[in-house]
């Protein structure tokens, strides 16, 4: 029956974008006396039980096509991996009179379900798939949440967002990217010390299991970077220069500078809690304040990737200038 059910939906697009008509079912009091074309449709009907008739106005076979009309207008994308500073960069962001930066929301946790063979083919049907109700779904509670605001752009800020930044991409063409670096050993230092079973209970917390989860996000956020049109800020120079920095991601998003948005704990952000981002002493400090001291010892697998982003690593200097090793 589904199928049937199927086949009539498509061969009525078809019908439709070609001739004009599609089948339908006559009324019940006008079984026999059929529109035009008469002859055509008389044949149908005692044959099939259908005829061809004008489609209603408005049905769905003419919806224009996917990918246009969203809600957000240039939606600025932090892209970065866990525990690199985007929290920092959100707040600081967010404190501009015309930025928007509310707390986590992991789009790819945000998704559509359409399992049963109706709503299957009731999206062919609409000429719609998954992908893009979710791309509606999502510009829409955004949109939402930037409407509540009272302010006219948003920033969005999740490190899990990278890993669907083909799909961000596609969904709004007009999106900003902040490509967000910081050396990848302290990343990876901080993934390990902020470890939390609660949060991740398939993990034991070894240093090997983060220096993995570090290194797949670094990984994809190195791949949007390569492909993406963005702006690379660096976590050591936010903390270190943060009004030079600032000035420059102003300068990128088409915004003026505002002095305030260095004293970002005078605006009350929210989002300071477990799972939305950092929620150390830090960072609820309301200061930008200088990064932890390297660890001593640095990872062998985050040589590679310190390299491609211009951070030092014992195993990338001459084999001449490294200490001996003692026998």
């Amino acid at each position: 029956m589904m199928a049937c059910v199927d086949r009539k939906q498509r061969v009525n697009a078809i019908l439709e974008r070609t001739i004009g008509y599609q089948f339908s079912r006559p009324l019940a009091d006008r079984a026999w006396r059929v529109p035009p074309p008469k002859l055509l449709n008389s044949v149908l009907v005692r044959a099939t039980g259908y005829q061809l008739s004008r489609p209603l106005a408005g049905r769905g076979w003419k919806l224009p096509a996917t990918g246009g009309g969203r809600l957000l207008t240039a939606p600025v994308f932090i892209f970065s991996a866990p525990r690199s500073g985007s929290t920092l960069l959100r707040v600081v962001l967010g404190s501009h009179s015309s930025l928007y930066a509310p707390p986590e929301l992991p789009l790819a946790h945000l998704g559509v379900r359409a399992e049963t063979p109706w709503i299957q083919a009731s999206l062919d049907g609409l000429e719609l798939g998954v992908e893009d109700l979710e791309h509606m779904l999502w510009d829409r509670v955004l949109a939402e949440a930037l409407h509540r605001s009272g302010k006219p752009r948003l920033v969005v800020k999740t490190p899990s967002n990278v890993l669907v930044w083909e799909r961000i991409a596609a969904c709004w063409p007009d999106a900003h990217c902040v490509f967000l670096l910081r050396h990848p050993v302290a990343t990876v230092a901080s993934l390990h010390s902020s470890f939390d079973p609660a949060w991740r209970p398939e993990e034991a917390g070894s240093m090997e299991e983060s220096v993995a989860r570090g290194l797949r996000y670094m990984t994809v956020v190195e791949q949007a970077r390569s492909v993406l049109p963005g702006l690379t800020v660096r976590y050591e120079e936010l903390t270190a220069s943060p009004e030079r920095v600032v000035r420059e991601l102003c300068g990128f998003l088409g915004v003026p500078f505002e002095p305030g948005m260095l004293d970002y704990g005078s605006f009350g952000h929210a989002g300071f809690t477990p799972g939305l981002g950092d929620s150390s002493l830090n960072i609820r400090s309301g200061r930008i304040q200088p990064p932890a001291p390297l660890p001593e010892e640095m990872p062998a697998g985050l040589a590679g990737i310190c390299a491609a982003w211009g951070y030092p690593h014992p195993e990338n200097e001459p084999s001449s200038v490294r200490e001996p090793v003692s026998r």
